[in-house]
């Protein structure tokens, strides 16, 4: 299994999963141009796709959906009150999905696991993506870490999750109101760059290996940041060869990572683009 993200960030965020001849997107907050010009970019026929999956109803994870649909049948899953807030927005019919949070469901090769998020969208998830031997976490744009959060991502041996912020950062920006600051760093907010590496830390001792770092705000946390703070929890625990750290950009996809398998342990570092478009290479 290998994943790659499309985007992410405020302006738009989408990631591809792969397993045999199974790809699902997850998300589509990027403009539907854009979406096919990244699948492209990354090799796959935005024509091939067995599903969409959603995490919630917010704009920067669904902009993209309604065009990227009208010549297209792909089946799109979601929670009933996600498929009901974005009601309005989508013209023509969907193949809609519905799944409750906490059920396991098959698209194609690929068994997803949804779970609930705190965030502050109607009714946001999680996935971790499965297949015989690997495993995928996607966990973005929620502000606290609970239990089931945690319990649910154990066994990964990837992540996608976001490091929205680092907090001197954030208490130091003169451009957003305290109410705006309140919201970002609320339990239904967004995760701070110590957070993240709390829920890296535990997870390390469950098989994770490869942490791509998404959703990085452009004027309170800067990728070098972000992966410093989540670098040092693998140097703690003494993992200085099999762990990688990765920030994904804004502009640009991601290469393919690869997760699980005899494959992913002979891969070698694909190139990472950060949100200035500088490549900084992701090992520790």
């Amino acid at each position: 299994m290998k994943v790659a993200v499309l985007g992410s960030g405020s302006g738009g965020n989408s990631a591809v999963v792969k397993a045999g001849d199974t790809t699902i997107l997850i998300d589509a907050g990027l403009s539907a141009r854009q979406l096919s010009r990244r699948l492209g970019k990354v090799g796959v026929d935005p024509d091939s796709l067995d599903g969409i999956l959603l995490t919630h109803e917010h704009r920067d994870h669904t902009c993209g959906l309604e065009v990227f649909l009208r010549n297209r049948s792909t089946s799109v899953y979601t929670t009933a009150l996600t498929r009901e807030s974005l009601g309005d927005r989508l013209e023509g019919e969907v193949d809609w999905h519905i799944f409750q949070q906490g059920q396991v469901f098959k698209v194609g090769e690929v068994a997803v696991e949804a779970f609930s998020l705190p965030h502050d969208a109607v009714d946001p998830v999680g996935f971790v993506c499965r297949t015989d031997d690997a495993g995928i976490g996607v966990a973005t744009d929620f502000g606290f870490v609970t239990n089931l959060v945690r319990n649910r991502l154990q066994g990964v041996q990837a992540l996608f999750v976001e490091a929205n912020y680092d907090e001197k950062l954030l208490d130091a920006d003169t451009k957003r109101p305290w109410s705006i600051k309140q919201r970002i760093s609320s339990r239904h907010g967004h995760l701070s760059n110590g957070q993240t590496a709390e829920l890296v830390d535990d997870l390390l001792d469950h098989g994770l290996r490869t942490v791509i770092l998404g959703h990085l705000s452009g004027d309170c946390n800067c990728p070098d940041l972000a992966m410093s703070t989540i670098r040092g929890t693998g140097s703690e625990k003494g993992m200085h060869t099999d762990f990688s750290v990765y920030v994904a950009s804004q502009s640009e996809p991601t290469s393919w990572i690869e997760v699980g398998g005899e494959e992913a342990e002979g891969r070698s570092a694909p190139v990472v683009m950060d949100q200035m478009d500088l490549a900084i290479g992701g090992h520790l």
